[in-house]
């Protein structure tokens, strides 16, 4: 439906918007600025509207116009906004703002609001209206609703786009192009959630993404909005859900984005100190000014909106709770202490304001440090956010596992710890991409021993991580067991799964992920302790770690055994906590997956007699180097229920 007004409408309505805007509640404001299609007193065409506050003039510079005067545009009175309308424009026409600065420099500056860029190395601003979709997902739309995503699985696979396929020439696919594959492909894994690294767009590849310029766009590299909506909608329709990577810490720092737009520290600090980010070469937007929480908060409600998003896991939010996270010199607060209190106030307002909205979005914290209630509600003292990645787990359990197996004994803490903490938040369990890269090797590579044994270990791992308490992300490439580091600018070794072993692994990813979804036990209580008992956590001396899964009714449980050693333990004993028979769900050591064993190990009953603090116990070949999980198969004395 084309906007229709008249010239007192228009500075009416413009009028009333910026004051939203100016007042950090303007939620929606990408409809009020940036480029938009309307009938402006009776001619079609398009309006352009710019925040620039302290702009000496603005002109509209593009195809449509002088490139090198433009159209000069109106001020809105006292708003700091100028716009025009313009019936020459049309659409996919490139333009840029010609912006006369405060010290009386001219510069050409992309549009912050636009739904479209040029192509790289090109940068100007597209014309583009919103598109207007009539969505086919309502069906999973309203079992999102049903649905609390706390006790449901979770399962993420974390995709760089342009990566994760390449063309033979080695040029990106788009999103349309690698729809189809890439949704079977995670659908047939087992996952339950695409997770995208940011696909705004961005001028760089070596920043994956993480460095924007046009916030409101998705990058020209891989396609149209519409294309992205078109595959959101495809995976709603085969049950998948959709989470993209959100930088709302700092913004690429190239001239001709949105650094001192008009001259001044606009979107940016005024101290120099919080405005540059040192070690990634950005800038941070200044949480602490009101135009900016109606900027930001507008672009987290529009991909969500707009775009049907699930969720988005906010990066580098430990940047927005310290004044000193940086590399760089910095200035402390009146009283020397290093909390950013405007960024704290702007991560509260803004999970409020996207919860209070949709209150099934799941809000993800990339967050390193030790800062407490992240994922707890704002009106209880926390942040707000419903999950936060768990670094501190990720972090001992990689550095547990790149141990030789018989240092693991002297170490055995750095495994058993997170179950101390493992409630604290709502955490996901996250092996991702900053994991490898830089030397730090792959998964695989990480694993000790030779190639048997790395494979053995990679199985171990992952069912470890699929046993704990807390949601699961994988990133690209470890589901198969890629040996390279991950290379943003080459797809993934897909020849890889022409190995056995490779191939094997694949499977066992595929295997794992299927038993997590159906296993009640894996995440009905992933956030109340009582999911989980521990039987041996005491163990070092053979490595074995040994604890019970539990679901919200008595029968849903699991006894999880992990043998972090290349020995085998005949005749081992486990307390169980009822008398019966006990089957295998899973042995990681089985040959299907690169492991040895071709048979599991048949029913295996109670003995009455006291192991674990248990009444009964049951006894069992443990493999080298392997998790079994026991499932109840026939039990006595469960409470019904």
């Amino acid at each position: 439906m084309v906007k229709q007004v008249n010239k007192e409408t228009n500075q009416r309505l413009l009028e009333k918007e910026m004051y939203l805007f100016n007042t950090g509640q303007h939620f929606d404001s990408y409809l009020a600025l940036g480029c938009s299609f309307e009938n402006y007193e009776g001619t079609e065409g398009f309006r352009f509207t710019v925040w620039a506050p302290n702009a000496k003039k603005v002109s509209i510079v593009g195809d449509f116009c002088d490139w090198t005067n433009g159209l000069e545009m109106e001020k809105v009175n006292e708003t700091g906004s100028w716009t025009i309308f313009t019936p020459n424009a049309k659409e996919g026409q490139c333009y840029k703002y010609l912006i006369e600065q405060a010290n009386g420099e001219i510069k050409l500056k992309i549009d912050p609001y636009a739904y479209a860029f040029e192509v790289r190395p090109k940068d100007a601003s597209i014309v583009k209206d919103l598109p207007q979709k009539k969505w086919q997902d309502s069906l999973w739309m309203a079992n999102k609703k049903r649905y609390n995503h706390a006790t449901r699985p979770m399962a993420i696979y974390e995709v760089h786009l342009s990566s994760w396929r390449c063309h033979d020439d080695g040029s990106w696919y788009t999103i349309s192009e690698l729809q189809e594959e890439l949704i079977s492909y995670v659908k047939e894994m087992g996952y339950t959630h695409i997770e995208f690294m940011p696909l705004m767009e961005h001028p760089l590849d070596a920043s994956w993404g993480y460095q924007l310029t046009g916030y409101y766009a998705i990058s020209s590299k891989y396609g149209t909005m519409e294309e992205f909506q078109n595959f959101v909608e495809a995976a709603h329709q085969v049950n998948l859900g959709v989470i993209m990577d959100w930088v709302p810490g700092h913004f690429n720092r190239n001239d001709y984005g949105m650094a001192y737009f008009d001259g001044t520290a606009q979107f940016e600090y005024t101290d120099t100190n919080q405005a540059q980010n040192v070690r990634w070469g950005t800038m941070n937007f200044d949480l602490g000014k009101d135009q900016i929480h109606s900027f930001l908060i507008s672009n987290a409600l529009y991909w969500l909106e707009q775009f049907h998003l699930d969720g988005l896991r906010v990066d580098a939010v430990s940047s927005m709770l310290y004044l000193d996270y940086d590399e760089g010199p910095w200035t402390p607060n009146e009283d020397g202490s290093n909390h950013n209190r405007e960024g704290v106030n702007f991560i509260k307002k803004l999970n409020s304001v996207i919860l209070e909205r949709h209150p099934q979005t799941l809000m993800i914290a990339e967050e390193s440090t030790a800062w407490s209630n992240v994922t707890s509600p704002v009106d209880q003292g926390g942040l707000g956010f419903n999950y936060k990645w768990n670094m501190g787990w990720m972090n001992d359990t990689l550095k547990f596992f790149e141990l030789e197996p018989h240092q693991r004994k002297d170490h055995f803490n750095l495994i058993t710890f997170s179950f101390m903490y493992a409630f604290n938040e709502r955490y996901i369990l996250p092996f991702s991409h900053d994991e490898v890269v830089h030397g730090k090797k792959s998964l695989m590579h990480k694993m000790p021993g030779d190639r048997y044994n790395q494979f053995a270990g990679l199985r171990v791992m992952e069912a470890f991580k699929m046993t704990h308490p807390g949601k699961k992300l994988d990133f690209m490439g470890n589901e198969f067991g890629q040996f390279l580091e991950w290379r943003v600018h080459s797809e993934l070794e897909w020849t890889s799964l022409e190995d056995n072993q490779n191939n094997k692994h694949s499977y066992f990813t595929k295997k794992i992920n299927e038993m997590y979804k159906k296993e009640r036990a894996l995440w009905e209580l992933d956030h109340d302790p009582s999911g989980i008992e521990i039987v041996d956590a005491d163990n070092a001396e053979q490595s074995i770690l040994t604890f019970i899964r539990k679901g919200k009714k008595p029968r849903d449980f699991l006894i999880i055994l992990c043998n972090f050693m290349p020995i085998e333990r005949p005749n081992f004993k486990v307390g169980v906590p009822y008398e019966g028979t006990y089957e295998e769900r899973l042995n990681t050591e089985m040959s299907e997956f690169g492991g040895v064993w071709t048979k599991d190990q048949g029913l295996l009953k109670t003995i009455n007699e006291s192991v674990n603090h248990q009444e009964n116990h049951v006894e069992l070949i443990l493999p080298a180097m392997s998790v079994v999980i026991l499932r109840p198969k026939r039990i006595k004395g469960v409470p019904k229920g």
